[in-house]
């Protein structure tokens, strides 16, 4: 054969086994996230009025109350905020997290009529209409939940609706570590 056929054929195997190798054992779930184990920039936001328990909204002072929290990102126009929100409101009421909530991008009657029709698993909502505090925190899009530790550094970012397989093998996890690492 001559180098001319060999040639090309040997770069494109060794593309194709770079490829494999940079892809292997990747989760395409997971997007890297250069805000892990960085603090949360500064924010206030303001609640959603007309609600007692939602409407004093959410800034970065609440997040560093000594306490871990899960911060999670939602919307009411935002059709897998609706699949996971038992999973919140179940993290919330079994295993006793706080939770808090920034309601990305929408009305606010819109957002306390979601909370009315399918529970509110949120100590403090905060509303993000601009979407200026999303971009602060990395957000990609509706639903992503972050672990915030005690002193305002997230821990851990999940990117799209959780599951019960992404709370149970991810998010508790998360939450033990950040716990864990608070005490120290």
């Amino acid at each position: 054969m001559r180098a001319s056929t060999v040639i090309p054929i040997i770069g494109f195997g060794l593309l194709c086994i770079i490829l494999a190798v940079a892809l292997y054992g990747r989760n395409p779930q997971e997007i890297p996230s250069v805000l892990i184990d960085a603090p949360v920039l500064e924010f206030q936001l303001d609640g959603l009025d007309g609600r007692v328990k939602s409407s004093a909204g959410l800034s970065l002072s609440d997040l560093k109350m000594g306490q871990v929290s899960v911060v999670n990102y939602w919307a009411s126009w935002c059709g897998p905020c609706r699949v996971e929100h038992p999973l919140l409101m179940q993290l919330a009421e079994d295993h006793g997290v706080i939770v808090h909530g920034i309601n990305y991008k929408d009305k606010p009657a819109d957002a306390g009529a979601f909370l009315d029709s399918l529970g509110d698993p949120y100590q403090l909502v905060g509303r993000d209409q601009t979407g200026r505090t999303a971009i602060d925190w990395g957000v990609y899009g509706v639903p992503e939940t972050f672990v915030v530790d005690g002193n305002g550094v997230i821990r851990f970012k999940h990117v799209g609706p959780l599951t019960e397989h992404d709370v149970t093998h991810r998010l508790l996890p998360a939450l033990e570590l950040a716990q864990d690492n608070l005490q120290f």
